[in-house]
């Protein structure tokens, strides 16, 4: 699934390619599913006309303003992703939706999963309110970090992937951000030290702010595997320490890196530099 730094990149793609500004000529709803909220005739009638006014992204979610005052939440979950076509490409069995601008550029959200959602909102309704904070802001100090954390009696891992706890955080940045802090990832929250606490908040702001400079982390080479807008795999996986890495060596200390499962997630850590 697409984290922070995957959604950072697709954002920041679609600002290089112009969406800002764009007016939407037509949407073609092909998998009806992929629409939350609102049934597809009524969301292509509130896109219809209107232009894009700012593009941003709120946790693992692309925001796009409208001119109306309204906003499109796109959610990629697990193998959502967009990409622009020419007017002369057919969309594919796993092109859901289709908006054109008027330029004659189309903008097509391609699913394998089809777990993917669009939700259109008012500008009075802000379902992203309860989200944590982003953890790459100057906002997010230590100090709200150990508040988040405070009586908190879950394991850490499952805390961090909590998106009212941290927005953003998924199970490739928490598992890394962990080893990076040297915290075993069944830690109870509420056990943490001030000391790790700062070192978690460190490792954190790290492990994202080098994923989002290498535009996200591609596993694989099958089509379900993460893609920017232009077509382009993320270069962070050679950065990655731990995430799918058991039976290695540990970079840091040598012992061979294990997997566990850790609240029903695939779990990848260093027994000696995380101990329990």
């Amino acid at each position: 699934m697409p984290e922070l730094p995957e959604v950072e990149t697709v954002v920041r793609d679609l600002r290089t390619h112009g969406l800002e500004q764009a007016v939407i000529r037509a949407v073609e709803i092909r998998w009806p599913r992929t629409i939350s909220g609102l049934p597809p005739e009524r969301f292509v009638g509130a896109l219809t006309g209107r232009t894009v006014t700012r593009i941003s992204r709120r946790a693992k979610y692309i925001v796009l303003s409208l001119d109306s005052g309204c906003r499109l939440l796109i959610h990629l979950r697990m193998t959502g992703k967009l990409r622009f076509a020419s007017q002369e490409e057919q969309p594919g069995k796993h092109d859901h939706v289709v908006i054109t601008l008027w330029d004659g550029r189309r903008l097509f959200f391609n699913d394998t999963r089809k777990f993917g959602r669009f939700h259109l909102c008012a500008a009075d309704e802000d379902p992203l309110a309860g989200l944590g904070p982003e953890p790459l802001e100057a906002a997010f100090t230590v100090a709200v970090l150990r508040e988040r954390l405070a009586g908190r009696s879950r394991m850490i891992k499952p805390q961090l992937l909590d998106q009212t706890c941290v927005a953003g955080l998924g199970n490739i940045y928490v598992d890394e951000s962990l080893w990076q802090a040297r915290i075993h990832p069944e830690r109870r929250a509420d056990t943490l030290t001030p000391a790790e606490i700062r070192r978690l908040h460190a490792a954190i702001r790290l492990v994202l702010g080098r994923a989002v400079e290498n535009c996200g982390t591609t596993l694989g080479t099958g089509e379900a595997n993460f893609y920017s807008v232009a077509g382009h795999r993320g270069r962070n996986a050679d950065e990655l320490n731990v995430f799918r890495r058991d039976g290695q060596p540990c970079p840091r200390c040598g012992t061979v890196l294990v997997r566990s499962v850790v609240a029903q997630r695939g779990t990848h850590f260093c027994p000696e530099c995380q101990k329990a």
